[in-house]
């Protein structure tokens, strides 16, 4: 591993890292303020019926606060366009591509199987919550193997779509700027950066819900631990592939099938340990390749991959 030397922070934009920062944070925190003040995540009007108008804001606004961030440090400090990382190279990175759109499911499989193995008590064999959507006999195989399929269509289509305002200023932005501090530092710290952003979410009751043990401290933890675990997977495709778009499809895909593990669970089941991918218990399997990733310095090598 590299370390960390005068010369590596005085090669740091520190002024555009700042801007950025700013822009990604603030357009981030005014839009859950808002949220709050329209009545939280419960009492939120809806823009048409069933669609809650925070969730509209989350999905827009603050989701796309990075991206938004990266054209106007962009724009602010007169920096060139020249290496935006939209460049899709499927072509020549057909691999990376196919590990980015399957290794979340296996990985989210993994971590749901590890949670309900430590928590059986929490496991549903009569898969309660999926039920209660299907007519009388409906044959349950053949919906969860719909529900995979369209989990991971919708992850690298629609989801990635999304997921692309987080990855162009995250892994398209930020993850270079903070690279001349060496790669595995660039990627953990961006992780925690990554993780913070989402805290004001966090605060508001998404992902954790409210009440549970430490909240919302315990909630920042692990948070903080979802996103440099998976963000280094994402980091490591984009890296590899230099692009955003394996990142944005890698974590289309995160989002889609990272809530799988609820049809599992009874109501009861602490959101702080699963069987989301932002349980503490379920994301263990991607801290495990993640750390294994880091300590093989040589796969963030773009020179090494080619």
């Amino acid at each position: 591993m590299s370390t960390v030397t005068d010369s590596s922070f005085e090669s740091l934009e520190t002024r555009r890292i700042t801007i950025f920062l700013l822009v990604a944070f603030g357009l981030a925190g005014l839009t859950a303020l808002v949220v709050f003040s329209l009545g939280g995540l419960t009492d939120s009007p809806e823009v048409i019926p069933g669609l809650p108008l925070w969730l509209v804001l989350v999905s827009t606004f603050y989701m796309f606060s990075p991206a938004v961030a990266n054209v106007v440090t962009r724009a602010v400090t007169d920096e060139e366009w020249d290496d935006l990382r939209l460049r899709p190279a499927i072509r020549s990175n057909g691999r990376t591509y196919l590990v980015a759109w399957l290794a979340p499911l296996g990985l989210s499989i993994a971590g749901v199987a590890l949670f309900f193995a430590f928590f059986p008590a929490y496991f549903d064999a009569d898969l309660t919550v999926l039920r209660q959507f299907l007519p009388p006999g409906a044959p349950i195989e053949v919906v969860l193997v719909a529900q995979l399929v369209q989990a991971l269509v919708l992850g690298a289509t629609l989801n990635a779509a999304f997921a692309f305002g987080e990855e162009f200023g995250w892994r398209g932005y930020l993850l270079q700027k903070l690279l001349p501090l060496g790669r595995w530092r660039a990627i953990v710290g961006l992780g925690v950066i990554w993780g913070a952003w989402h805290w004001p979410l966090v605060s508001l009751g998404y992902n954790y819900g409210v009440g549970y043990v430490g909240a919302p401290w315990t909630g920042f933890l692990a948070m903080v631990w979802m996103t440099t675990a998976t963000g280094t997977f994402l980091a490591w495709v984009a890296l590899r592939a230099e692009s955003v778009w394996p990142a944005a499809v890698a974590h289309g895909v995160i989002n889609a099938v990272g809530s799988l593990g609820v049809l599992f669970s009874t109501p009861e089941t602490p959101a702080l340990l699963g069987p989301t991918v932002v349980g503490a218990v379920v994301v263990v399997p991607w801290t495990v390749v993640a750390v294994g990733l880091l300590l093989r310095s040589s796969v963030f090598d773009v020179d090494a991959l080619d």
